[in-house]
């Protein structure tokens, strides 16, 4: 299982949404930014107390990378006998990048567009299903790329801020430019509801809100199939 972002208590929600933690084999961190990264002190220590020992893979923008080091160090830990190693692993700057491929995943990342340096992803499943995620962004070239013939795009739609964040509307127009079979909004600001997405819809017909706890099944997926939303 791959978690990307951890901003709150995200073993509490993988339990909520029926996945074992067990099966946790990667993090994957898009940016540094709070909602999106202060949740990895208290994940690598519950996944201590629930008895893990080998070492966790960590990849994400050197500064991502950097951040999570600092908030798990300010708690003092040195004196926790046995907590997971983290290992480590800057992801370049670049368009196209190849992250890591396992037994589970392929998966890529380019750059997009937000204040600090942020990328998105493009996971392949073993079997075939292709998932992407915007992390969060301006409407960018990149995220289209990413998104090329994908199954689901997960986009952000917090609203459209240039340099920084997109609507829903403009997440349907990469979603439409890239040919994804389905999208996704995430990021939402609180007031949105069904009825914000018609502008969306005219756009790219299937398009909805993420759901928390929701699952989106793919066409090829390995079992289990879909890609929770915390």
């Amino acid at each position: 299982m791959l978690l990307i972002d951890c901003g709150g208590d995200v073993l509490q929600r993988m339990m909520a949404a029926g996945l074992d933690p067990a099966r946790l084999h990667a993090l994957a961190l898009t940016h540094e930014h709070p909602d999106h990264i202060s949740g990895f002190p208290l994940l690598i220590e519950k996944l201590w107390l629930m008895g893990r020992t080998e070492p966790l893979p960590i990849y994400g923008p050197a500064a991502a990378l950097e951040v999570a080091r600092a908030l798990f160090e300010a708690f003092h830990t040195k004196g926790w006998l046995g907590v997971p190693e983290r290992a480590w692993h800057p992801v370049p700057m670049e368009a196209s990048t190849h992250v890591f491929t396992d037994h589970a995943f392929e998966v890529v990342a380019s750059p997009v567009i937000h204040p600090v340096p942020t990328i998105g992803f493009r996971i392949r499943g073993a079997s075939g299903g292709t998932v992407a995620y915007s992390a969060d962004t301006a409407k960018c070239d990149a995220v289209v790329d990413l998104a090329r013939d994908a199954d689901v795009l997960v986009h952000e739609a917090t609203g459209s801020q240039p340099g920084v964040h997109s609507s829903a509307q403009e997440a349907a127009e990469i979603a439409a430019q890239a040919g994804a079979g389905r999208l996704v909004l995430v990021h939402l600001p609180p007031a949105m509801s069904q009825l914000d997405l018609a502008p969306a819809q005219r756009v790219f017909p299937n398009t909805a809100l993420g759901e928390e706890l929701g699952a989106y099944p793919l066409p090829r997926s390995v079992a289990p199939a879909g890609v929770p939303v915390a």
